[in-house]
């Protein structure tokens, strides 16, 4: 097994085990006393758990110094100039550096662990999520799927994979990823904490209270929503009585799978762009067969149950038998040579 493939398999691993023990509910945690105990092994989780990140975090580290000191000697034996740095080599860059003048706090590997973590849980984990809760309303939806595929067919056509520059012209895509965001909020919950006393719709609120909004529970409440549990894109694309449409940007508090505010998600704008093109690259190339735990299609709907935690992925990963649609090699072949 090569080094990236057991690296992915060790992220697909660890990541779902943080974001569960971060949402976990903890008697501890309300009981004066419990602070001493772990009634529920919680703690003994989050330690093992924190052992097999950190000894990942290790390996990326260790693997990247090892291949930029390989890479510095090839360097200096060709006489070339530098060639292309990622934040990873950016951070190590930082750390290495004799200077005291290159940032106002000393990066230590332990600040790099920390980041690459909350790259990978609050960013990757949270992506793929969302592009698995839309394949899988799309398996139950097939009207939904079509209308999908005829909107790629017009705009794109079969000459040619999806590409960032199509996302603006895919506004049916564009409402999938919305609804999807409404039933299936990567994170079903935004906490903040009250910085001074205040009063909302009656309630008093003392400084320094935790808040949760349960934009999850916002998502399907019939007061906001016509028809909650219905997966309807269209809603998406209809004109409103009131103000303009909606989007998932922060604007509007019926929709807020990124929060809103200045505490807003940094990273929408990355998802905002990068979920439209590799879900409509996925529908576009293939044809989706959703399959059981014994390898056999799923003839009726597929199983909608979430995950408890920090995050709401599927209790079931879903698993797919692929049907390529397009002749993927020369699309690729063409776009290689047309670059």
């Amino acid at each position: 097994m090569s080094y990236h493939s057991q690296c992915s398999e060790e992220i697909i691993e660890v990541v779902p085990e943080v974001t569960e023990i971060f949402g976990m509910f903890d008697v501890a945690d309300v009981i004066g006393f419990g602070g001493r105990f772990d009634f529920q092994g919680i703690k003994k989780r989050a330690r093992n758990t924190h052992r097999k990140y950190d000894a990942l975090l290790d390996k990326f580290i260790t693997e990247r110094k090892r291949s930029r000191n390989k890479r510095k000697l090839e360097l200096e034996s060709k006489d070339d100039g530098e060639i292309g740095k990622d934040l990873l080599d950016l951070l190590l860059d930082i750390m290495e550096s004799e200077t005291e003048t290159v940032a106002e706090v000393k990066i230590t590997e332990d600040h790099i662990k920390a980041l690459i973590l909350d790259f990978l849980t609050a960013a990757t984990d949270t992506t793929a999520i969302t592009l698995e809760w839309a394949m899988a309303e799309l398996t139950n939806n097939p009207s939904v799927l079509k209308k999908a595929q005829q909107e790629i067919d017009k705009v794109v056509g079969k000459q040619r994979i999806v590409g960032e520059l199509d996302g603006p012209n895919l506004p049916y895509i564009q409402a999938i990823i919305n609804e999807t965001f409404r039933l299936h909020p990567a994170i079903p919950l935004l906490i903040r904490e009250s910085i001074e006393d205040c009063n909302v719709e009656g309630y008093q609120i003392p400084s320094g209270s935790l808040l949760f909004v349960n934009i999850w529970s916002i998502g399907r409440n019939p007061k906001y929503w016509e028809n909650p549990m219905e997966f309807r894109p269209e809603r998406f694309l209809e004109p409103r009585s009131e103000g303009g449409p909606i989007d998932a940007k922060g604007h509007c508090f019926e929709l807020l799978p990124f929060g809103t505010g200045r505490r807003g998600c940094p990273g929408m704008p990355l998802a905002m762009r990068e979920l439209p093109v590799v879900l409509s690259t996925m529908i576009q190339c293939f044809e989706w067969k959703a399959m059981d735990s014994d390898g056999h299609i799923i003839l009726n709907e597929v199983d909608m149950t979430e995950r408890p935690g920090l995050t709401t992925p599927r209790i079931h990963d879903m698993t797919c038998l692929l049907v390529p649609q397009i002749d993927l090699s020369r699309m690729i072949h063409e776009s290689s040579s047309s670059n």
